[in-house]
């Protein structure tokens, strides 16, 4: 009679240290993916149509900036996982400070879209607003 050795358990614990390693690597490329989807900075082109001059503003999201007339803050901009037709989208909150009894009152407030910005139309008889970048 012969005698083997049960070399079967060694053989599971390999696998399970691969399945275990694998599982890791997969669960944290997720999670890196997905914060780089998030950005931390906005970049909005704000159009003076008065004296037709563009500026490019950069947001910090979460902090308030005055622009001009215009209260602006970013609250979260998130870009595509795409790569050939990006989409850029953003929370954005802008309030009118020449309008003295509406100052809890928003001009616009809501996600802006960068490719198609008629979607929710920021509308103000003096400026225009665009989402260029998130980063």
């Amino acid at each position: 009679m012969v005698l083997k050795k049960n070399i079967l358990a060694g053989k599971n614990k390999i696998k399970l240290f691969i399945f275990c390693f694998v599982t890791y690597f997969f669960l944290t490329n997720l999670s890196i993916s997905q914060s780089n989807l998030e950005g931390t900075f906005t970049d909005l082109k704000i159009l003076d149509k008065i004296s037709s001059k563009n500026t490019l503003v950069k947001l910090k999201n979460g902090e308030l900036i005055i622009f001009k007339d215009l209260s602006i803050k970013s609250l979260k901009c998130k870009n595509s996982e795409f790569d050939d037709n990006p989409e850029i989208t953003a929370y954005i909150q802008v309030k009118d400070l020449t309008d003295d009894n509406n100052d809890e009152v928003f001009v616009f407030n809501g996600w802006m879209f960068s490719s198609s910005p008629s979607i929710t139309p920021f509308d103000h008889p003096v400026y225009d607003v665009w989402l260029t970048n998130c980063y």
